[in-house]
Parts: structure tokens; sequence; C-alpha cells
């Protein structure tokens, strides 16, 4: 008969022999708490980063105003989300016109009175922000400032005075007009000067598959009444409509004439972080 081991005592198996002849037994490695900590936020800003991508490629790209001829309605240093969504999707679209294609996806047409931004059509790279006004096959009349459009003056109503702040912190009252297009879309236009270079354009009729784009700052807008520097733009340059400001800074905020360059450039940075915030236009609608 086999002897049993006896009670209380645990049977020896071969391999526990083995480790007490070799004296020792190999551990599995173990990730530290460090280690999968780190891991785990990597991970994070990873899934952050593409979620961001994805974002800005398909739904909403962040835009800055470096310049003032959407002023009322935009001021150089606001912030804004550009909407993808609004017309489709064409290959200024994306990063760097890539990949090339013709036409465009999922593509609505825009409306008369959105602020759209676009590819320049002069180079296909710069971006510009407009509103547009003429659609294909309109008639685009500007007679001494006033805009007709087929043939009908576009109604427009004294606002008063609009104070213009420069970069350099001077100040221009400079006069403002509300104009109602057709579809009852309503903004505020601003006239510096009476008869200015840009006052006076057509009749001009806008081609098939482009859009006659304009700046609300009339005498300080290069747009589509510069024939040969803007131009008509054509439907697949439209990369979204302008719809909200999400950040607004002043940037003549701390100017000093006489202050040394680096000096101006450090004290307008600070300044315009903390009190040439413009907080009242936070989250406002680009109409």
């Amino acid at each position: 008969m086999p002897r049993r081991p006896e009670a209380g005592l645990a049977r020896v198996t071969w391999k526990d022999r083995c480790v007490k002849l070799t004296g020792k037994q190999q551990a599995m490695p173990k990730k530290t708490e460090d280690e999968t900590s780190w891991w785990e936020t990597i991970k994070i800003v990873v899934h952050a980063l593409l979620i961001a991508m994805v974002v800005r490629l398909f739904l909403y790209q962040p835009f800055n105003i470096p310049s003032g001829s959407m002023k009322s309605t935009l001021l150089v240093g606001d912030y804004l989300f550009v909407s993808k969504l609004s017309y489709g999707y064409s290959r200024y679209s994306f990063f760097f016109g890539w990949p090339p294609f013709s036409g465009r996806f999922f593509g609505s047409e825009p409306q008369r009175g959105d602020v759209v931004v676009f590819k320049l059509p002069r180079d296909n790279s710069t971006d510009y922000i407009k509103r547009l006004i003429g659609l294909p096959g309109d008639r685009i009349d500007v007679r001494g400032g006033i805009l007709f459009l087929n043939g009908t003056q576009v109604p427009r109503r004294a606002l008063g005075k609009f104070v213009d702040i420069e970069d350099d912190g001077s100040k221009q009252e400079i006069d403002s007009y509300e104009e109602t297009l057709p579809n009852g879309v309503k903004y505020t236009v601003l006239d510096i000067t009476p008869n200015g270079d840009l006052d006076n354009f057509g009749p001009y009729t806008v081609p098939a598959g482009h859009y006659f784009m304009m700046g609300d700052n009339r005498d300080n807008s290069q747009d589509s009444r510069a024939l040969r520097a803007v131009g008509p733009v054509p439907y697949e340059n439209l990369v979204g409509r302008a719809d909200i400001i999400f950040f607004s800074t002043d940037p003549s905020c701390g100017y000093a004439p006489d202050r040394a360059w680096v000096l101006q450039k450090l004290v307008g940075t600070v300044c315009a972080l903390t009190t040439g915030v413009r907080v009242r236009r936070f989250f406002k609608l680009v109409r």
C-alpha cells in the first residue's frame, strides 16, 4: 500500500523540489504604479489629440481676425469658430488642399448675408473672411457707396457713429449704416469716406458657380469688388461659415508710441491677456 502523507502537511511537488535545489524562483515582472499612470496619461493625451483633429477637420475650425475689413461685425483680436459642416467639404477644407479633388461632397448652398471664410482664388491658400452678398447670376452694382442687387437698392438705414480704435490706440468716428438683404438678413456696414476707391463698381454679373463677397468695413476691405486681387469666389474655395466668437482681446491694449519695441511687445502681450480681454464679446454669434 502506498504511504499517505501525514495530516496537516502539504504534498511536496517536483516543482517545489526543483526550487529548493536551485535555491530561487523567478518571479513574473510587474508594472509599477508609476508606469501604469504614465501609460494612462499618454493614452488620454493621444485620444484627446485625435478627437481635436477630427473636430478641426470635419466640424469646427478656429480662426482669428487680423484686420479690420469686417468691422464692426468682427474686430481685430476676435477668435471664432467656423463651421465646416455648413457648406460641406472641398479639397480646401483640409490641410494644404490635400487630397486633391474637384467639387464638394455633402455640399449645401450658402445664403446671402453669411459671413464666410474662403481661400483667396488668386493663390488658393490665403484665408479671407467676408460677407456673402451675391449669388451666382446676381447683378451687383455699387453707386456712391450704395449697394444695388439685381437693379434694386439694398435698404440702408443710418445708425450714427461707430468709434473705431486703431492699433496705436487712436480713435476715429465713422458713419455706420444697417443694410437689409432681400432674404431679411440685417447687418452693420461702415463708410469711412464718401466716394472711396471701391464706392463705385459695376454693374457686374456673378458667374455661375461663384459668389460675390464684400467686407462690412466698405472703405477698408479688399473684396470681390477688386476683380484682379480677389474677384468672385468659386464654390469649392469656401471653407466654412463663421458661427461664434469664443475669445476676444484688444491688440491696442497698453500701446505707447515712445516705448521700445521689445518692451512694447511684452507689455502689449500681458495687457492683451489681462485688462485687454473683451469678455462681452465671448460667445457672441456672428451675424
